[in-house]
């Protein structure tokens, strides 16, 4: 839950912060900025939702464990994104391909389990990442 917060904090700060002038892409207007925060939001409550599928199966367990390392992955580049912004420095392009590898990995997870006992929990789980996919890609759009 710590680095959630933090994950948070550093998106708060990262749209809050005033960048070099020659970087006015990295600050963003205050669509962007809402874009930024909601997948960060979405993150979180996809982290809850995978975390509320029962792990009993092995196969599930595995799977669910392969979906947080996705979403870990996903916020990890997003805190390096945060710090560039926050310094004014361009997003790293790694870090942004590390967002979309991270979702895509827990997608392919989630998309594996085939145990009907854990399916409404998948799908809840699955309809938190859509969403922040959603969010993600405004992200792209929005802050030009």
């Amino acid at each position: 839950m710590a680095r959630i917060r933090s994950l948070l904090l550093a998106v708060f700060v990262a749209s809050a912060a005033i960048a070099a002038p020659v970087e006015q892409r990295q600050i963003g207007s205050l669509t962007c900025n809402i874009d930024r925060f909601k997948i960060v939001a979405g993150l979180v409550s996809t982290g809850k939702a995978v975390g509320a599928i029962d792990t009993t199966d092995p196969d599930t367990a595995t799977a669910v464990a392969a979906a947080q390392a996705g979403l870990k992955a996903a916020g990890d580049s997003i805190k390096n994104i945060a710090l560039a912004l926050v310094t004014g420095q361009p997003a790293p392009a790694d870090a942004r391909t590390g967002v979309s590898q991270g979702l895509n990995d827990t997608r392919s997870a989630l998309d594996g389990i085939t145990n009907t006992a854990v399916a409404d929990s998948v799908a809840a789980a699955q309809t938190k990442l859509q969403a922040a996919i959603d969010d993600g890609n405004a992200v792209i759009s929005d802050c030009k």
